[in-house]
């Protein structure tokens, strides 16, 4: 079974930085295209990064472009999204993802890790 585990959330001051990890298992992890998705409180889940299963091409909201970077180890089979100048709005649940082979959009997706809550608050 496919598993992907998110880690790194918790509280950061607005300007700041915080950096999370997605451990998968369960799957040829080379071979995927690694997403990060957020959900803020009484909103909808929204694409946010991805990056290519090679780690040579990175996608970006355009919310987040230029404050956060996507990456990926494929020796360890993880995923990273480090984010700067963190803004309030940024505050969701962040989940890593396995966006659909074939799919039309970024919201097809196969695999959804359990989230891990980012609060960007002073």
């Amino acid at each position: 079974q496919v598993t992907l585990l998110e880690s790194g959330g918790g509280l950061v001051q607005p300007g700041g930085s915080l950096s999370l990890s997605c451990a998968a298992s369960g799957l040829t992890f080379s071979n995927y295209v690694m997403g990060w998705y957020r959900q803020a409180p009484g909103k909808e889940r929204e694409f946010v990064a991805a990056i290519s299963s090679s780690g040579g091409g990175t996608y970006y909201a355009d919310s987040v472009k230029g404050r956060f970077t996507a990456s990926r180890d494929n020796t360890k089979n993880m995923a990273f999204l480090s984010m700067s100048n963190l803004k309030p709005e940024d505050t969701a649940i962040y989940y890593c993802a396995t966006p659909r082979r074939g799919g039309t959009t970024w919201t097809d997706v196969d695999y959804w890790g359990k989230g891990t809550l980012v609060t960007v608050s002073s």
